[in-house]
């Protein structure tokens, strides 16, 4: 590793991250598993993967969603997210993943043995067919400021949502602290296990913020780890009385 890639691993937190998770690993008493984000890939239907691929592949997809068709990437980038939230180590788990899109961090975490659940709109086709390939279950939802979620008939060990535009994202409705308590409260009040985990990555706005400083420091005081764009609640707090939300 280059002196510059540990500096940036200590400015964004990997390092404290990636620490914790060897002391865990430790503390267990079990190595690492033997696998790879190639040799998962490896078990997907690759004709049927290839007949997607032809369909929808775009010479330069730029944000548009064929960009998660480079499945190699993708998959190394969806494995490291399953490390980082420790659906590694063991131990079957329930994981409900929102704005699942193609399904790639609910395959991994199902080739673990986790049950799991995805969540997203279906507006595009190829998401569709990908969740289809991979076996992934979906419920289709739309998430709206103040509006609970369906019921789900369970509770799950781990919430996650990666790479988020339903808070109103690059828009002028971009959710504050009050919709934000709303949401996390509804994960906590009727889907999140106690003690369960909640992991958030948002997506950069047009002026390139993640999040204003006074929504940071809520997420802090509900007991988040913030490390640029991922926000990790293990476990989250009641909203702190003094930031309750506005009247709605």
């Amino acid at each position: 590793m280059q002196l510059s890639d540990k500096f940036r691993k200590v400015l964004t937190g990997d390092a404290y991250v990636s620490a914790r998770r060897h002391v865990k690993q430790w503390l267990i008493g079990r190595a690492p598993l033997h696998f790879d984000a190639a040799r998962i890939t490896a078990t997907i239907d690759r004709e049927k993967f290839q007949q997607i691929y032809d369909r929808y592949a775009m010479h330069d997809p730029g944000d548009e969603w064929p960009k998660y068709l480079e499945i190699e990437r993708w998959m190394e980038i969806n494995l490291k997210r399953v490390r980082d939230l420790g659906l590694d180590l063991g131990g079957r788990k329930r994981v409900l993943d929102i704005g699942c899109g193609t399904g790639y961090f609910l395959y991994i975490c199902q080739y673990l043995g986790h049950d799991v659940l995805g969540m997203d709109l279906d507006e595009e086709r190829g998401f569709t067919e990908m969740v289809e390939l991979l076996g992934v279950k979906r419920v289709i939802w739309r998430i709206e400021a103040y509006q609970l979620l369906p019921e789900l008939g369970r509770r799950f060990d781990v919430i996650t949502a990666h790479m988020i535009c339903f808070n109103g994202h690059k828009s002028d409705k971009l959710w504050k602290i009050s919709e934000w308590e709303f949401f996390l409260d509804d994960l906590a009040e009727r889907h999140l296990e106690p003690g369960g985990q909640i992991c958030l990555e948002l997506n950069r706005e047009y002026d390139d913020s993640l999040y204003t400083p006074e929504l940071k420091e809520y997420f802090e005081a509900r007991g988040a780890e913030v490390h640029t764009q991922r926000v990790l609640f293990n476990p989250l707090r009641p909203a702190p009385a003094a930031v309750a939300p506005a009247a709605r």
